[in-house]
């Protein structure tokens, strides 16, 4: 029965099953970035003591012998510079540490439970997911915490022996070890944030600039996560830049992909605002800037405090509209610089460069917001 359907599917290409079949090596693979998780942790909890008294020949009266439990080990967090998602913890939200060792005879203390070593991705801030405690933020790589304690292992008999109590019969159960629920949410790391609507010119602008490849495409919400990219002017000089899908209006009520990327540039230094002045937008660029920093400001006055570069993109694309005419009448009228580029022709990307390190130089690492 098999046989005679696969003959009639070969024989039959117009059959819908083998249209489905030949497209499915065209299928794009889905690059998963998740940058929220919840995870819980267990510390291993302690050993117990052992209540054992020695019995050797020619050894009369040993006397107690019970050693002590072996400790819990305990969950460490470490920030790793080679991880750029949250992705494992959607799958493994549960992490635990081994429990110590018990006690035995002849005095043996139980074995140390190993510890779990955790890692995060550079940028993690990490929560508690019971009462949105912030705990602690990994901005730099190598950076770890001790996120849950390991229990104490119990004492043996042998050390409640005393002068008066030469034979005691009792011992500690191990304590148990700490356990929180966590919540991680991923920051992104850059020097650089591009903001704009979608389908202005963002993800092209950082694939050229960088070596960074974010899908690109002649239709809205093609970048659907960030991108980081390296921009590098000279041996000496670089800076990272992130590539933020677009906002449209209404993105802090959930309209679009919503405002939850952002995030990814409260720790950068600098915005680079990119307006479209192509003929074909069939925007306004001047009510297009005025949106983008009312969702800005809806998400986080700190963000829109941030200092910003103002880029008009696409100039190649501008025909004989006065879209780009407009956009500069409006910037000499606020004071505002304006970069013209075009990312296809690469005009003028040279002088956003230069332009992007001059701010940069005048901005503190520090992250705090600068009013430029």
């Amino acid at each position: 029965m098999l046989t005679r359907l696969l003959d009639h599917l070969i024989t039959r290409s117009d059959h819908p099953i083998f249209h489905l079949i030949s497209r499915s090596s065209a299928l794009p693979i889905i690059n998963m970035f998740i940058d929220e998780a919840k995870i819980h942790v267990a510390a291993g909890a302690g050993g117990n003591g052992c209540v054992a008294f020695r019995r050797e020949k020619f050894v009369p009266r040993g006397g107690p012998s019970g050693g002590d439990g072996g400790r819990g080990g305990d969950i460490i967090l470490l920030s790793d510079p080679h991880m750029n998602t949250l992705l494992k913890f959607r799958y493994n939200p549960l992490y635990r540490a081994a429990r110590g060792g018990h006690g035995e005879g002849s005095n043996c203390h139980g074995k140390d439970g190993a510890d779990n070593t955790v890692t995060l991705p550079v940028g993690t801030v990490v929560f508690d997911l019971t009462t949105g405690e912030k705990l602690w933020d990994f901005d730099t790589p190598g950076q770890q915490v001790i996120a849950a304690k390991g229990g104490r292992g119990g004492r043996g008999n042998a050390r409640f022996a005393t002068s008066v109590h030469q034979a005691p019969r009792r011992a500690e159960p191990g304590t148990p070890g700490m356990a929180f629920d966590l919540r991680l949410e991923l920051k992104l790391l850059a020097d650089v944030g591009l903001v704009g609507f979608p389908n202005v010119g963002k993800s092209t602008l950082i694939s050229v600039l960088s070596a960074a490849r974010p899908r690109i495409a002649d239709y809205p919400f093609t970048t659907l996560a960030p991108s980081l990219g390296v921009v590098g002017l000279d041996r000496e000089r670089s800076f990272v830049m992130a590539d933020i899908p677009g906002l449209i209006a209404g993105a802090h009520e959930g309209k679009g992909l919503g405002i939850r990327f952002l995030r990814h540039v409260e720790r950068t230094r600098l915005l680079l605002h990119l307006i479209d002045v192509a003929e074909i937008s069939g925007r306004d660029p001047l009510e297009d800037y005025d949106v983008i920093l009312n969702e800005l400001k809806s998400f986080s006055p700190v963000v829109a405090a941030k200092p910003m570069l103002l880029v008009a993109s696409r100039i190649d694309a501008a025909g004989e509209s006065d879209r780009l005419v407009r956009v500069r009448e409006f910037c000499t009228e606020r004071g505002l610089p304006l970069h013209e580029i075009s990312s296809v022709t690469r005009q003028g990307l040279e002088e956003l460069k230069e332009a992007i390190w001059a701010k940069l130089e005048q901005i503190p690492k520090s992250g705090d917001p600068v009013i430029g």
